[in-house]
């Protein structure tokens, strides 16, 4: 799975080694927005970061969104460090929002001696309510003290909101003038339907690379992770995901050999936090993968993968380890990818349950199988085009409905 130039770092740091990059440290506390949890976070660059970010496309985009945006602008995509609240959005707030979210800004740049537009903001939780700033601000003072390298799950713990386990990871990856650190964390459960990705996720490294440079691996990295998981079909208000580039480790000049091997680690790490969240999704007892083959063209792939993977009666099938292929030619059909339904192929895993010319010879029992794992590979080949999109799913529960239906209380 991992190629020769990357090295997983499965735990969250160890005595010798810590999880973040060197010249990051992270922190998460409890302002008492979320009853006895951790709910606010801090990532520090000790020295101007290169920085990139991808946001939600949703028009009703939350306030730190907004500033976000506008402090990378500000600053040329150079940046010191990300804070998040979790247990509130900051979304449909109007005025007052952009107001309190430049009020985390500007408290975490004093903290710190930075300027307000060195500092990233961003918010995750209920939508329509504002945040109690009184609580945030009186907490925010603990956040410098309560930084460290070693570890990120106080972070990590801190940007949650229905997960149900705390998503990190780190990479090192060899170049050609050493080994740069690669780490993130991430939080996403429900609301996940990425265009840009629902979900939350603050990565660092301490490669030497241009903003330009970075903001274009994010992108195409985020197009095969982030952009490609769904849970629920819903596209949140807050999406963010960020990286921050220190300049301690080695410089990656542009169309090097250090840039392609950088940007597969960027898309492998993301890719992972990416299936984590799936994992976790509301109610989720499956991951599956949506892999289609044989279209016309990518974007058409893309189109019929993720149609798939959104369609209720195909994810309520995966819940119920029912081999209804019906509903998946069904939701390829209305994806608004052209193929011939003659010519149409899936397959679980290994086992094909419809062959070209609607054949549907396949052995319930050998389904059956398949269907009980908690992982596996739906394809669908629509033809003989090179077209091709892969996206995670997970299955959809009467839990979910049970979480969604008592969120805010």
């Amino acid at each position: 799975m991992w190629p020769q130039t990357v090295t997983p770092l499965l735990s969250s740091g160890t005595e010798d080694a810590g999880f973040w990059p060197d010249g990051f440290q992270s922190a998460g506390i409890s302002a008492a927005i979320k009853y006895n949890k951790k709910d606010l976070m801090l990532l520090l660059s000790e020295r101007p970061a290169s920085a990139a970010a991808v946001f939600t496309t949703n028009l009703c985009c939350a306030a730190p969104v907004m500033l976000s945006k506008k402090h990378l602008r500000e600053r040329n995509g150079i940046m010191r460090a990300v804070v998040c609240n979790s247990g509130n959005a900051n979304a449909a707030t109007g005025q007052q929002g952009l107001l309190d979210a430049s009020a985390m800004a500007e408290e975490s740049a004093r903290l710190l001696g930075l300027a307000p537009e060195d500092v990233l903001v961003a918010s995750t939780g209920v939508i329509g309510q504002f945040l109690p700033m009184r609580k945030i601000l009186d907490a925010m003072p603990e956040l410098p003290s309560a930084l460290q390298q070693a570890s990120c799950l106080d972070a990590a713990e801190a940007i949650m909101t229905t997960d149900t386990f705390p998503k990190f990871f780190a990479l090192d990856v060899r170049l050609s003038d050493g080994t740069a650190r690669l780490s993130g964390i991430a939080k996403g459960s429900g609301m996940i339907c990425p265009n840009m990705a629902t979900m939350l996720s603050f990565l660092a490294t301490d490669a030497s690379i241009e903003p330009a440079l970075l903001q274009e691996m994010l992108r195409k990295a985020n197009r095969n992770s982030f952009n490609a998981i769904t849970v629920d079909g819903d596209t949140s208000t807050n999406d963010m995901v960020s990286i921050l580039a220190g300049g301690k480790g080695p410089r990656i000049q542009e169309q090097s050999q250090d840039a392609a091997v950088f940007a597969e680690a960027l898309e492998l790490l993301m890719t992972f936090l990416a299936k984590l969240i799936v994992i976790d999704g509301e109610g989720a007892t499956k991951l599956v993968g949506i892999r289609v083959e044989g279209a016309v063209s990518d974007e058409e792939a893309e189109l019929a993968a993720k149609t798939i993977a959104n369609s209720p009666l195909v994810k309520t099938a995966l819940h119920g380890e029912d081999a209804n292929w019906g509903r998946i030619i069904a939701a390829a059909g209305r994806s608004g990818a052209f193929f011939r339904q003659e010519e149409v192929e899936i397959l679980f895993d290994d086992l094909p349950v419809l062959k070209p010319g609607f054949l549907a010879d396949f052995s319930e029992e050998d389904a059956a199988i398949i269907l009980k794992k908690p992982s596996y590979i739906m394809t669908v080949r629509l033809g003989g085009g090179s077209g091709h999109a892969s996206v995670w799913t997970c299955d959809l529960s009467k839990e979910y409905i049970e979480i969604n239906g008592s969120y805010r209380s």
